[in-house]
Parts: C-alpha cells; structure tokens; sequence
C-alpha cells in the first residue's frame, strides 16, 4: 500500500518535471551524455582535468626554478672568470673564502 503511494507520487513529480522547461532540457538525451561526458573528463579519465591543472603547476614551479639556476650559473661563470683572470683575484678568494693565509702571516676571525 505504501509502496503504491510511493510510486504514484514519484510518477507525479516525474509527469511535472518532464514537463516542465528544466526538465526537457536535462532528460534530453544529448544532454544526458553531454553530463557524462563531462563528469568523466573532469574526474575518471587518465589524463583528467586535476592532473592537468597539477601538472601545469608543477611546470609553473619547475620554470621558476629553471630560471633560478640559470641565474645561479651566470654568477658562477662570472666569479669563475674573475678567478681566472688574475692570481691577485686568486688569493683574495681564497684568503676570504676558506681563510687561508701565507706563512709568515697570522689571521684574526672577527664576528659580528
């Protein structure tokens, strides 16, 4: 009895959404696959649309620190051609950087 309410009413609302302009348009049928070619797309294909947006950001990050290491070895090859250049460049770099010294010489670290 109750099962017959059910449907009764079911078939009701379903003669009035049919019915009504939303719902043409929905139960089209090339709606209908327009949706599920659409749902399918965006979450259950391999190449769907959040692997693409997290791979285009990824590259986005990637292209950031290309650009940083390109930077980076610019100023390497400069410093490496200053080194090249003369042994005065040579002796500097090397008293500053690893505190090296002559040997007669005595060096004071001071920090700051």
């Amino acid at each position: 009895m109750q099962f017959k309410l059910f449907y009764s009413l079911r078939a009701m609302f379903w003669a009035k959404y049919r019915k009504s302009r939303l719902g043409r348009i929905f139960l089209n049928k090339y709606s209908i696959v327009l949706i599920a070619f659409a749902v399918i797309i965006t979450f259950f294909d391999n190449h769907n649309l959040i692997n693409r947006f997290e791979t285009h950001r990824k590259i986005k990050t990637m292209g950031k620190e290309l650009d940083y290491y390109k930077t980076e070895i610019q100023s390497n090859k400069r410093k490496m051609n200053e080194l090249r250049s003369g042994k005065d460049n040579l002796e500097k770099f090397a008293r500053e950087q690893y505190l090296m010294k002559r040997e007669n010489e005595d060096v004071f670290i001071i920090k700051e």
